[in-house]
């Protein structure tokens, strides 16, 4: 794709097989637990069939967590818990194994990967294949000025659709999906916002580290400001990504378009992503069905984004950590379902009484 057009989605991104899902469903059908016994563990077994093109679905041998970090202008306005630009130390604890995300992922299989999108630190404080992909240092006040040009905007679409393609053909196949930001919650809900037509109040949560009533107020007056300046660009999806958006709200878009043309199916973390399958959405409205929502984090927009995409979170804990926790928390659920779709017997056909 040498020339950005993200419309060219709509016709490079097809449904999952549909023939596939009803083999799938027909042999749930036969199987030796009784229909509806496993609850959702079907629905997630017969999604991941689709995706695969296969029946019976394969175990996950893969999956793969990625994290995309920022730093948000926003922040300096007092919109978050933690200081502005302090991301790089988010970055560092995830490197170190000591996050809650870092500490599951060794549970459970899953290998991490951080993509430097646009931290606002010296590159040096962290490794080299961190860092290497980063578009910019930082993003403009989105309540105030752009968060990106235009250039830097596609440059970070470019950015996730590279990634995308590097995990698909490195064998990834399923990816849990979560970003690291300081302030990234204020961009999600300003694209929620704009997208949804609703007001400042209704997208404005509480974020990953839970804010006060004042810090609350300055945020969705942030948000309130910052949709006056999205409205006017609400028909280009890059130009709304460079006015309220951020280099990794614009990467996980382009990730999440390329892995629905890649055929990689995606487990949705919180508000950020939910927020960028909104605008990928937009651009192509089959990319949903290539992605999951592993759980309900408890902000307003993520809840506005879900619904408008139809997709229903697996897990409703609580869990507000953000950096892909919650998501990583449906992983299990997921394996699970593979493995009994795939495991479980048959039921013997009784012949017929003579």
């Amino acid at each position: 794709m040498s020339t950005l057009n993200l419309d060219d989605f709509s016709d490079l991104i097809e449904r999952p097989d549909g023939g596939v899902r009803r083999d799938a469903e027909e042999r749930r059908e036969r199987l030796s637990v009784p229909p509806g016994a496993l609850g959702r563990l079907d629905e997630l077994a017969e999604w991941l069939a689709a995706a695969q093109g296969r029946v019976p679905v394969s175990p996950i041998a893969r999956p793969r967590v990625v994290l995309f970090a920022a730093d948000h202008g926003i922040a300096a306005e007092g919109v978050s818990a933690r200081a502005a630009s302090t991301t790089h130390e988010l970055v560092r604890s995830v490197l170190d194994g000591t996050s809650p995300v870092a500490i599951l992922a060794g549970r459970l299989g899953a290998t991490v990967r951080i993509v430097d999108a646009g931290l606002d630190c010296d590159p040096g404080l962290l490794p080299e294949d961190v860092v290497r992909h980063r578009v910019r240092r930082g993003s403009g006040r989105i309540d105030k000025e752009d968060a990106l040009t235009l250039e830097e905007a596609r440059a970070a679409l470019q950015l996730g659709i590279r990634i995308a393609d590097e995990e698909a053909d490195s064998g990834t196949d399923l990816v849990v999906l979560g970003d690291l930001s300081v302030g990234g919650t204020t961009a999600a809900a300003a694209l929620v916002g704009a997208l949804c037509g609703t007001d400042a109040s209704v997208v404005t949560g509480r974020g990953g580290l839970p804010i006060d009533d004042l810090t609350w107020m300055r945020k969705c007056a942030a948000i309130r400001d910052a949709l006056r300046r999205a409205r006017p660009v609400l028909g280009d999806q890059i130009a709304l990504l460079a006015a309220v958006g951020g280099a990794d709200l614009a990467a996980i878009t382009g990730f999440l378009l390329q892995c629905a043309v890649r055929r990689t199916p995606v487990i949705l973390d919180g508000v950020v992503s939910a927020a960028c399958g909104l605008v990928a959405q937009r651009a192509a409205f089959r990319a949903p069905d290539w992605w999951l929502a592993g759980h309900a984090s408890g902000e307003p927009g993520q809840s506005k984004a879900l619904d408008r995409m139809a997709l229903n979170p697996v897990l409703d804990h609580g869990v507000s950590v953000g950096e892909g926790t919650g998501a990583l928390l449906a992983l299990p659920l997921v394996q699970a379902a593979a493995a009994l779709a795939a495991g479980l017997p048959e039921q013997a056909v009784r012949e017929p009484a003579q």
